[in-house]
């Protein structure tokens, strides 16, 4: 008994768990919204691509500082080489070693180390302009994306409730055909017709998916979800702002403007850093050495004795054998320490490179900067006329969306009652199946139409908002 209540406890919480796991997760349009940033790819290669600007940008600032370099080396020769501490031929094994510090500052270039640190400047202000339109697009097309899979999600809805629609009056008319009263074409009729409204719902669905996949995509993610209902209220009033309105808040806060214009700047000062290698260069140089040789020895005096010369001196008719004091001299090696003290050695100076003729290597660079400011020139114009042809059609398309809506709404109410008159004539045989067969398609067409009308208004309303709000 007590494995049975066990048992029968298991199941419920397993069913329990099994029934929450699989209830689908919802999210609304903010939470698409927020997923999209943390997750797609191109918004994270924008952000790699600025901090590649700003190492770029300290790396420019930090070549105004002096450089300060180290170095030390040992080693060993064999053979004939230098001595290094005599500077003198040896045949003997030597061990030396040398140590140095080198610094080195600019003094003067032409301004070309700091037009070169203005122009990374205005490079990282554009790499973080184009990071911001990648996160502002982003949130464009996940917004306009999401509104185009309720829009599909929608039509679903509507395919299938026409073929419940279509279900109910073949079930009729079956019962008819099978007691085989009325026209039997009629029923065949209504096969045809649910046939096309099946078709329509498979269309509409894939649609849907499509869509749906897209937006995943967008997100990056691969976990099932569906949409909340769209919680953006559909108002279809005139648009307040003109068409001159929003293109003006545009230009002057769309971050895509932005970014060119610093492209452009920085294509300017481009220019300028070519120009410096026309300009003598001068440089402050100083270096600090010493060096170390295994050869190297130092004599000190030992004893000295009294020796004959083997020369001799006549004196009073008396030979004397001459005498010299002779003082022996001891070597001893001069360690590794005072070697590096004893060689330390400095220098400090004026550079000066006096450019003079290099196969016009300058006059070619300063061309091809020249080149590259009217690239960003024409860019920013394309950027500026390619923005104002955009906002232009969509704005053109939502006021094309808004005189259609009232349009199409007459279009449903006349539609819809047309299909009631003739569902009543048809059900009372008084119609025939192709009279509200030709109602129904025209209704089924006009909603299909007013809903993409009311989605189209949405999302050029989203557009214009995008580009007038920013």
């Amino acid at each position: 008994m007590k494995h049975v209540i066990v048992l029968f406890i298991f199941l419920n919480i397993a069913g329990f768990v099994f029934g929450q796991e699989s209830k689908p997760i919802i999210y609304s349009l903010q939470d698409c919204i927020e997923i999209a940033l943390q997750n797609n790819l191109d918004l994270k290669s924008a952000a790699l691509r600025t901090e590649t600007a700003n190492v770029n940008f300290k790396q420019s600032k930090n070549a105004l500082l002096p450089s300060l370099n180290g170095s030390y080396n040992i080693g060993k020769t064999s053979g004939r080489s230098i001595d290094p501490f005599t500077n003198s031929y040896s045949n003997d094994r030597i061990t030396f070693s040398t140590a140095g510090l080198q610094a080195n500052a600019v003094i003067f270039d032409g301004f070309r180390l700091i037009n070169l640190w203005k122009q990374q400047k205005l490079n990282l202000l554009a790499s973080e302009m184009e990071k911001e339109e990648a996160r502002q697009n982003l949130i464009l097309e996940v917004t306009l994306t999401y509104l185009q899979v309720m829009g599909n999600r929608d039509l679903v809805n509507l395919a299938e409730n026409s073929l419940e629609n279509t279900k109910g009056q073949l079930e009729r008319l079956k019962t008819l055909f099978e007691q085989e009263i009325g026209n039997p074409s009629e029923y065949r009729d209504f096969q045809g017709l649910k046939a096309n409204d099946e078709a329509g719902i498979i269309e509409a669905k894939s649609n849907y998916d499509n869509s749906k996949l897209y937006l995943m995509q967008l997100m990056n993610t691969e976990m099932e979800f569906d949409l909340a209902p769209t919680d953006l209220a559909v108002e279809f009033i005139a648009y307040e702002n003109s068409f001159e309105e929003v293109y003006a808040s545009a230009i002057q806060n769309l971050a895509i403007v932005k970014a060119n214009e610093f492209r452009l700047n920085a294509a300017e000062k481009g220019i300028a850093v070519a120009k410096s290698q026309y300009v003598p260069q001068v440089s402050f140089f100083a270096n600090l050495g010493t060096n170390y040789s295994s050869v190297a020895q130092v004599f000190t005096e030992g004893q000295t004795s009294i020796i004959e010369t083997g020369d001799f001196i006549s004196f009073e008719g008396q030979s004397y054998s001459v005498l010299r004091e002779n003082t022996d001299f001891v070597s001893e090696d001069i360690s590794y320490e005072n070697q590096f003290k004893n060689n330390f050695n400095s220098a400090v100076g004026i550079a000066v490179s006096i450019p003079i003729f290099n196969g016009f290597r300058a006059k070619n660079n300063v061309a091809i900067e020249k080149i590259k400011k009217d690239e960003a020139s024409i860019e920013l114009a394309r950027t500026k006329r390619e923005l104002r042809t955009i906002i232009e059609q969509s704005y053109n398309d939502m006021l094309a969306a808004y005189n259609l809506f009232r349009i199409l709404q007459d279009q449903v109410t006349a539609y819809a009652e047309s299909l009631r008159i003739n569902e009543i004539r048809f059900n009372n045989g008084l119609g025939t199946s192709v009279e509200y067969i030709v109602s129904k398609n025209n209704l089924d067409n006009a909603k299909i139409n007013l809903n993409k009308v009311t989605y189209e208004y949405l999302l050029r309303q989203k557009i214009l908002d995008y580009y007038k709000d920013l």
